[in-house]
């Protein structure tokens, strides 16, 4: 036979106290809800959700950081392109010139003026080779020098002051593309006959001279010439349009990522403000139940 357990005002009001104490603190948890906007405050409210929250922070970081890298090698890459492409439009005028220059072999105050012209553009395409981007040559490779070409302007000759070591970005996982096209890559080895520079004071000379079979020849060069910078100039636009996708595929991606940390962490504020709605219905009732429950006394009065 068990014995009856006793029920008296002292334990009745502890009870009543720590059920109307744990009422408050659930509000309490969903008004902090509400008021950050969060349902992971601390690892205590979900463990698991947690870990996954972290993972995905994670995540989200390093495609971050893929974005940005794509967003520099953008800049790298269309910067040369646009670059090259004006090179190309000037190698294409000095190409119109020096066959100009074959039609005036005896006028020499004309050659004097077409040698003129290819000059000013040879040394406009010197410092178009001496482009920079975020203060760095971008056909320099990894000098640390302000210029990829430096100029003797007492014999006229330039010289490669760069370097051919890559320069690359992460964009990806596993993903690295060069985002520069060194000096020789787009005009040609220093030293040779095809040199872009090279061929252009040639020409400056030959048509000064009026020596047509060796401005014939240095004609062929200037193709030759041209046609390397034109595969460069393939080259970058194929590694710009590599670089443009991988930045579209991280960003789709971070959205992604981005809405599933939401799901976890972020708070479904309709439910939230309903159930904070119940919450402080059921305290109500709870303190009515209460009072009900435990009447004053009469030492209640004598207090």
């Amino acid at each position: 036979m068990s014995m009856p357990s006793r029920v008296t005002g002292t334990s009745m009001t502890t009870k009543a106290l720590g059920d109307l104490q744990r009422s408050l603190a659930r509000g309490q948890k969903l008004q902090s809800q509400i008021s950050g906007g969060k349902q992971l405050t601390r690892p205590s409210d979900s463990p698991t959700g947690t870990v996954t929250s972290l993972q995905l922070r994670g995540e989200v970081r390093a495609t971050q950081q893929y974005s940005r890298n794509s967003n520099d090698g953008l800049g790298w890459l269309g910067t040369i392109q646009d670059t090259l492409g004006d090179a190309s439009s000037e190698i294409i005028r000095v190409r119109d010139l020096t066959v100009q220059a074959l039609n005036t072999a005896n006028d020499s105050g004309s050659r004097q003026a077409l040698a003129d012209e290819i000059d000013n553009i040879r040394d406009q395409l010197l410092g178009q080779a001496n482009t920079k981007y975020m203060d760095r040559p971008v056909f320099g490779g990894t000098t640390p020098g302000a210029a990829a070409y430096t100029v003797d302007h007492a014999t006229g000759t330039a010289t490669f002051a760069g370097n051919t070591n890559p320069t690359t970005r992460t964009v990806g996982p596993n993903a690295k593309v060069r985002i520069e096209s060194s000096g020789p890559e787009a005009f040609g080895q220093p030293g040779t006959d095809t040199e872009l520079f090279t061929v252009l004071k040639k020409i400056s000379d030959d048509i000064k001279s009026g020596d047509a079979t060796s401005l014939n020849k240095s004609l062929e060069n200037l193709d030759s010439a041209h046609d390397l910078l034109k595969s460069a100039l393939s080259d970058v636009g194929a590694r710009y349009n590599r670089i443009e996708q991988m930045k579209q595929s991280a960003d789709d991606h971070l959205l992604s990522v981005s809405s599933q940390l939401s799901d976890i962490e972020d708070v479904d504020l309709p439910k939230a403000i309903m159930e904070l709605q119940i919450q402080q219905t059921s305290y109500q009732a709870a303190l009515a139940a209460t009072a009900k429950v435990i009447q004053p006394s009469l030492i209640d009065f004598l207090r």
